[in-house]
């Protein structure tokens, strides 16, 4: 606990900053720009996603689902960071003066960690189900409908806010931040601070390298397939190359823009000898160097849409128009086993044309007979 008098929450920490350098460095309107033009992305790419899922397949609908969750995420991310970021860089007021009690500083504190775990989270939900759909067909359901992907986006954002309502129980705490126009975790060196601190840079940490991993797999495995012996006649739809670029564009942005804010966490918090001192104060350019990251992992929300916008079939066309001409057979990836010998001990996996079943069949060849189940 910090002496900020008998009248002030534990959210204050000492800090040394004039009215003058505040407005050099908390400009409304470079603030008001940022949030008009990522709300302004996020309703576009919305309105793009609300007709795509029309019409479209049932896996594709699915990944849709999930990319719906994470532009609304950002969106929603923005309006309410930005209504309180913005609104204290107009009025600059003292932050002690509207809310001693730390009541808008812990709201925004849970805020800005949901806001900021929820897409990380979503981008390795959306790698691990592509990687499933792609090299693992019959570990999962032939058809994964949208109350179930919407179901696995409300866990996610509970996962998240779950995590930012921890220093309310009491593990970490969330305090005023420089230049006093924000509130996040604390940097400081009692066990809960880093506790809270290596758990929320850890989570992202893993998402992003799970992400990384994930995506990796499902790219070498379509590569495989596009080269492979019968790429004459069957080849991945490009419904499967979009939605491939779509997360290789996720997982960049998501890497460029939260890793280097989720290393400093880590190093900060592990420093020693400590980065804040017993009173509470960190040094001027520890302060600088978080307030940076922090800007800089917010251009996530604005690029994410962007993405998605950009790595459209329309859009990939134009770049490669290979994508345009494609064979009469095209890919699904949905498997089918062709066993052969009279105890059906050689198998092999293969993936069935468009032409050959419909979604949701298997076969299995023995003994010149095919056995099909609907499922």
């Amino acid at each position: 606990m910090w002496p900020n008098g008998s009248s002030l929450g534990p959210c204050f920490r000492p800090t040394n900053i004039t009215l003058e350098e505040r407005r050099l460095i908390a400009s409304p309107w470079f603030a008001a720009s940022f949030c008009v033009v990522g709300l302004a992305s996020n309703l576009l790419a919305l309105s793009v996603l609300a007709g795509a899922r029309q019409g479209g397949s049932h896996t594709r609908s699915s990944f849709l689902t999930f990319l719906c969750g994470l532009v609304l995420t950002d969106f929603l991310g923005l309006l309410v960071t930005g209504a309180i970021v913005v609104s204290q860089h107009a009025a600059l007021f003292e932050w002690h003066a509207v809310d001693p009690g730390c009541r808008l500083c812990r709201f925004m504190g849970v805020v800005m960690i949901f806001f900021g775990l929820s897409p990380l989270l979503l981008g390795a939900t959306m790698a691990s189900e592509r990687f499933l759909g792609i090299t693992r067909p019959f570990s999962r359901p032939a058809v994964t409908s949208q109350r179930r992907a919407w179901a696995t986006v409300g866990l996610v954002w509970a996962a998240a806010l779950a995590l930012g309502l921890l220093p309310l129980l009491g593990l970490g705490r969330y305090t005023v931040q420089y230049p006093g126009s924000w509130c996040f975790l604390t940097l400081g060196a009692e066990s809960g601070d880093v506790a809270f601190g290596l758990l929320f840079s850890m989570l992202g940490g893993v998402s992003v390298g799970l992400s990384f991993l994930l995506n990796t797999v499902s790219v070498a495995t379509l590569c495989h397939v596009y080269h492979g012996q019968e790429a004459a006649q069957q080849r991945p739809r490009d419904s499967e190359v979009e939605m491939m670029a779509q997360l290789l564009g996720i997982m960049l942005v998501a890497s460029v823009c939260w890793l280097p804010l989720l290393v400093f966490i880590a190093q900060t918090v592990l420093r020693n000898p400590p980065a804040m001192s017993p009173s509470g104060q960190l040094s001027r350019a520890t302060e600088q160097e978080l307030l940076i990251y922090l800007r800089v992992a917010t251009w996530n929300q604005i690029l994410d849409p962007w993405v998605y916008i950009l790595f459209r079939r329309a859009v990939l066309r134009r770049l490669q128009p290979r994508l345009s001409t494609r064979p009469r057979r095209s890919l699904t990836l949905w498997p089918r086993l062709e066993c052969s010998g009279t105890i059906s001990t050689h198998c092999k996996l293969h993936l069935l044309d468009s032409s050959d079943s419909p979604a949701g069949t298997t076969g299995v060849s023995h003994s010149g007979k095919v056995l099909s189940r609907k499922d």
